[in-house]
C-alpha cells in the first residue's frame, strides 16, 4: 500500500473513530464520574462566570492522545501513528467549530448555517441540554445524528406522547 493512502486510511479512521470515543466519553465520563467538570456546561449562561467553563478542561485531556500519537509517530518507525494524532486533532476541530462556535456562539465567525443537517445537529443538542442533571440525558454525540432530529421537534414530541399512551 502507498503510504500515502495508508497515512490517509489512518486519519480517516481516527477522525471517526473520536466520534463514537466523543460519544462514549460524553455518556459515560462526562455524565458520570467526571460529571462535575461538566456540570456547568448544561447550566444557562446567566449562571455562569466568565469566559471558561469547568468542562473546556475536557479539551486538554482530549489533547493528550493526540499529543502522544505525534511524538510517538515522529520519534519511532511507525510513523502511521501520527496519523492517528491528525485524525484527533482534525475531530477536535470538527468539534470546536460545531460545538463551541455555531452551537454555543461562543464565538461569532459564521452567523447560522442552514441546512437539514445543521439544524439535526442543533436540535439533538438541544435535547441534550434540555436536562441540566446527569441522568436519563439523550444524543451524546456531535455528528452522527438520530434520524427524529432531521424532522421538527413537534412531530417527535407526538410520537413521545404516542409512546407513553402505549405504555399506560
Amino acid at each position: 500500500m502507498a503510504p500515502w493512502l495508508l497515512y490517509t486510511l489512518v486519519t480517516l479512521a481516527a477522525y471517526v473513530g473520536m466520534e463514537f470515543m466523543a460519544w462514549f466519553t460524553h455518556k459515560f465520563v462526562m455524565h458520570g464520574i467526571l460529571w462535575n467538570w461538566h456540570e456547568d456546561h448544561h447550566q444557562p449562561k446567566h449562571h455562569k462566570h466568565g469566559f471558561f467553563e469547568k468542562n473546556d478542561r475536557f479539551f486538554l485531556v482530549f489533547a493528550i492522545p493526540s499529543a502522544f500519537s505525534y511524538m510517538f509517530g515522529s520519534m519511532t518507525p511507525h510513523f502511521w501513528v501520527f496519523f492517528i494524532g491528525v485524525g484527533i486533532s482534525l475531530y477536535g476541530l470538527t468539534y470546536f467549530l460545531i460545538h463551541d462556535v455555531y452551537i454555543h456562539r461562543r464565538f461569532s465567525w459564521f452567523k447560522q448555517l442552514d441546512s437539514t443537517y445543521s439544524r439535526a445537529i442543533l436540535r439533538a443538542h438541544g435535547a441534550h441540554h434540555a436536562k441540566q442533571e446527569k441522568e436519563e440525558g439523550e444524543s451524546f454525540g456531535l455528528l452522527v445524528v438520530h434520524p427524529k432530529f432531521f424532522r421538527k421537534r413537534s412531530s417527535w414530541k407526538k410520537e413521545a406522547k404516542v409512546a407513553e399512551t402505549r405504555e399506560a
